[in-house]
């Protein structure tokens, strides 16, 4: 139940912030895929990022089948700064599981948050500042070539508390209450439809599960609504380790909303995963009209 107030006391601290900005065109998310861009979605900017789930788990030497489904939900908000972000990510999944060890099959199931953090995002460095409406007006095709300082990324830092349950199925024996994340995230957007996204993570330091990874993910725009991604994510923990990769498309159905469909997977059997995640985002303008 804390959880909940927790979430509801930082919603209302952020809808109370009424500050002038500019509007971005269109909207800017971090879905598809797990990966952070480098940049807020804008001050005075609320956005909501939210993926439904199924996913099917077997372990070859435990001998067990599950069935996951679950939410991954993100609530952003630009605060006082163009470069500040305030976010809330979260992951709450149900599980049903198939003991095959047993005859007959003994079956349970868990449900819990997978991760719930309470983070800000701050962009440190960005190459493209000032630049912007700077072209080469001798060169038409100094415009449009490929240019390795579009190679130089955007860097951010992000940083967050976890918030974990006593005896949570999803985390180490022992894990609870408070520990940081961390996280450096670099973007460059090396030609005008394509991006590439690395995240450098240390999740639970100091914890009884200290996870450490990155993801890298590179996206591309079809066109103006159409956009595919693919994506290679590493874990490295005492607790789990793997390395998945997923691929994806995005619709943009107008300049507040987009639509998301992935597929993820990994390559061993200790256990071996396949999921498929449907996405929603939106975002609301609280400037004023003026």
């Amino acid at each position: 139940m804390n959880k909940f107030l927790l979430i509801s006391f930082f919603l209302n601290i952020i809808l109370v912030h009424n500050i002038n900005s500019q509007y971005t065109e269109i909207i800017n998310t971090n879905k598809p895929g797990s990966s952070q861009g480098a940049f807020s979605v804008g001050k005075n900017i609320l956005q909501f990022e939210n993926a439904a789930y199924l996913s099917e788990n077997r372990h070859d030497i435990i001998n067990y089948e599950s069935q996951q489904t679950g939410l991954d939900f993100s609530v952003r908000f630009g605060a006082f700064l163009e470069k500040l972000e305030l976010n809330i990510d979260g992951n709450f999944q149900m599980e049903k599981i198939d003991d095959l060890k047993y005859n007959p099959v003994r079956r349970f199931r868990v449900s819990n948050f997978k991760f719930l953090r309470f983070g800000a995002k701050y962009l440190i460095y960005d190459p493209k500042k000032g630049l912007e409406d700077q072209p080469n007006y001798y060169s038409y095709w100094a415009n449009k070539k490929f240019s390795f300082k579009n190679l130089i990324p955007a860097l951010s830092i992000y940083t967050a508390l976890n918030v974990d349950s006593e005896n949570n199925p999803f985390t180490a024996y022992g894990v609870k209450g408070i520990s940081p994340t961390v996280s450096i995230i670099l973007q460059s957007n090396f030609s005008k439809r394509s991006v590439l996204i690395c995240n450098l993570i240390g999740e639970r330091i100091g914890s009884k599960q200290n996870d450490y990874g990155y993801i890298i993910s590179l996206t591309h725009a079809f066109n103006s609504r159409f956009i595919s991604y693919f994506e290679n994510q590493a874990i490295v923990s005492d607790f789990y380790a793997d390395n998945k990769i997923a691929i994806g498309v995005a619709y943009l159905l107008n300049k507040n909303i987009q639509l998301d469909i992935g597929s993820s997977l990994n390559f061993k059997t200790t256990p071996k995963i396949f999921a498929l995640s449907f996405g929603y985002s939106q975002r609301f303008n609280l400037n004023s009209k003026k």
